[in-house]
């Protein structure tokens, strides 16, 4: 696909996935490594890693993922495994289920929070 690299790093599984600025993807992505998402998606994305939607990155979905970091925008529900962090530029418009959550200053997020214990099978489920 154009876009979407995948490189190889000495850190973790050793894989991740880029989709680079200007691109857009229109439907859902599934990925069973890292992924970094500096362009905008209109669609769900399934992480089995960590996520990282940059500071000009967007998703227009649904996201799933074992751990996330976001510094752009998510319009649509953010389902993690272990670990949420939302940075100062994040803008979130829709609900978050996670075990851990880091929101910084000047952060927006409007929706509904649950850090209830359960795990991504059990949420999905809802």
């Amino acid at each position: 696909m154009m876009g979407i690299k995948q490189k190889e790093e000495s850190s973790g599984s050793g894989l991740h996935n880029t989709l680079a600025a200007g691109t857009t993807v229109k439907g859902n992505i599934i990925t069973e490594t890292d992924f970094r998402l500096d362009g905008k998606v209109e669609g769900d994305v399934n992480c089995s890693g960590k996520i990282v939607v940059g500071p000009k990155g967007s998703v227009t979905g649904n996201i799933n993922s074992v751990n996330a970091e976001i510094l752009g925008e998510v319009e649509g529900s953010i389902k993690v495994n272990a670990k949420l962090i939302l940075k100062g530029s994040a803008i979130i418009k829709g609900d978050i289920y996670a075990q851990v959550l880091e929101i910084e200053p000047n952060a927006r997020f409007n929706g509904a929070c649950s850090m209830s214990g359960e795990n991504k099978e059990n949420i999905s489920k809802k």
